[in-house]
């Protein structure tokens, strides 16, 4: 599969082709699977209630075990009173998990194939910025008719270009280290420096 290569004026430079991962059959099982493990290794899991052994109060038996007509308690903090203990509730905890390898590798390569198939995949030139500035970097991405909504990617992390694109809303720049599948398919549109598609293929073959 071959694309165009434009500059940063949306110029068409030449032409590229695209490495095989990018031609690999959509598979929309392993795309919500890899979304959802994601999801879950966000979470912070914090939530927590207290045991009847950390409520305070309740030491003392509320009344004698016989001849109130009572039912029996041991203690004002006991969960079936008010202001009692949660059984059973929520205490903090780790929700990630990881699938397999290979599913992961299989997830990436289908979210990369579905924006070329959709046509939401361009591939610039070079992306370098003398000066890390959002004006400049606002100027390039509308230039280039990917905003909103654009996940930016270069081969290595390049701070100017992440400082220049971090106050765009709905604008995400990323490595090929960082790529994930999350990312791709919440944004609008994939753009992808040239020498960045070499980096993906290794990525995905090594």
């Amino acid at each position: 599969m071959e694309t165009v290569v434009v500059n940063r004026a949306n110029q068409e430079v030449g032409s590229v082709t695209l490495p095989a991962v990018f031609e690999t059959r959509v598979n929309d099982s392993l795309l919500f699977d890899q979304v959802l493990a994601q999801l879950a290794s966000r979470r912070s899991g914090t939530a927590s209630t207290k045991t009847r052994a950390f409520v305070r109060g309740g030491g003392k038996k509320p009344w004698k075990q016989k001849g109130t007509g009572r039912a029996r308690a041991g203690s004002s903090r006991s969960p079936v009173w008010r202001g009692g203990a949660v059984v059973f509730g929520p205490h903090p905890r780790d929700y990630d998990y990881r699938l397999p390898r290979s599913s992961r590798r299989g997830a990436l390569a289908s979210a990369l194939a579905q924006k070329a198939r959709d046509g939401e995949l361009k591939v610039v030139d070079s992306l370098t910025l003398d000066q890390p500035k959002t004006k400049l970097m606002a100027a390039i991405l509308d230039s280039l008719g990917v905003r909103p909504g654009v996940l930016v990617v270069t081969k290595d992390r390049d701070r100017s270009v992440e400082v220049a694109g971090r106050n765009l809303p709905r604008v995400l720049v990323q490595s090929v280290e960082g790529l994930n599948v999350y990312d791709i398919l919440r944004h609008k549109n994939l753009l992808v420096t040239k020498d960045a598609l070499a980096a993906i293929e290794e990525r995905l073959t090594r």
